[in-house]
């Protein structure tokens, strides 16, 4: 069985909201900016509010017995953070901290639990994020089980540049520049992968013409190519 599937991006939180939804949940918030390397949430703290991202990109990681830091997940634009304040877990499992100048949207718990009461449809919408990345992090767990590093990284990527596509349109020739500026160390954590095998990896995807590569900068040139190469690449 293939290790990745294409499947439609599905929309985020934000802008599965509708225009009165989205004005309520203003209203009931405050916007807030946060620089390069400022935290959104630690890990371990009480969870007394949630954060919609409106611009920019964080990652998600938890620190591990040993005092490393496992990087999780990305967020970005419409992504809603620390959604555990209304799912009845009072302490945040992990830590957000921004990759890029973040514009968001903080609503205090009890507001945003005010909010849903009168949006009961939200409901669905917030416990539906939860599985969904529960899925996810499930079937990443089985692609590091089944796929070379290379097919791991090439799965990875092609999830973020679907992601990306969202929010920026692709250059005129067709190449998608992915939006979090990740480092080799921190896709490497991303996919249980070192920083060599990283290397490794991106001078693969080079060589097959799908990426093109900068400091913190990673553009994929062919999307269905790198698609396929995550599929078939066993």
């Amino acid at each position: 069985m293939a290790p990745y599937a294409a499947t439609p991006p599905r929309p985020e939180f934000w802008a599965a909201l509708d225009p009165a939804q989205q004005a309520a949940l203003r209203a009931a918030g405050r916007p807030k900016q946060y620089p390069v390397r400022a935290p959104l949430v630690y890990q371990g703290d009480e969870s007394d509010h949630v954060i919609i991202i409106e611009r920019g990109w964080a990652k998600v990681t938890s620190s591990t017995e040993d005092g490393h830091d496992v990087v999780l997940a990305v967020r970005g634009p419409g992504d809603l953070l620390a959604e555990s304040a209304v799912l009845g877990g009072r302490t945040r499992s992990a830590t957000v901290t921004a990759l890029s100048p973040i514009r968001a949207l903080v609503v205090p718990a009890a507001r945003f639990t005010g909010f849903l009461d009168e949006h009961p449809d939200v409901w669905m919408l917030v416990t539906s994020t939860f599985v969904q990345r529960l899925d996810d992090s499930d079937r990443r767990l089985k692609a590091h089980v089944t796929s070379r590093g290379t097919q791991r990284l090439a799965m990875l990527l092609a999830e973020l540049a679907e992601r990306s596509v969202q929010y920026a349109p692709p250059a005129p020739d067709g190449s998608i520049e992915i939006g979090p500026p990740l480092s080799q160390e921190e896709l490497g954590s991303w996919m249980d992968a070192s920083r060599e095998t990283v290397a490794r990896a991106l001078n693969g995807l080079r060589r097959e013409g799908l990426i093109r590569t900068g400091w913190r900068k990673i553009v994929v040139l062919d999307l269905p190519g790198l698609r396929e190469f995550a599929k078939d690449n066993d």
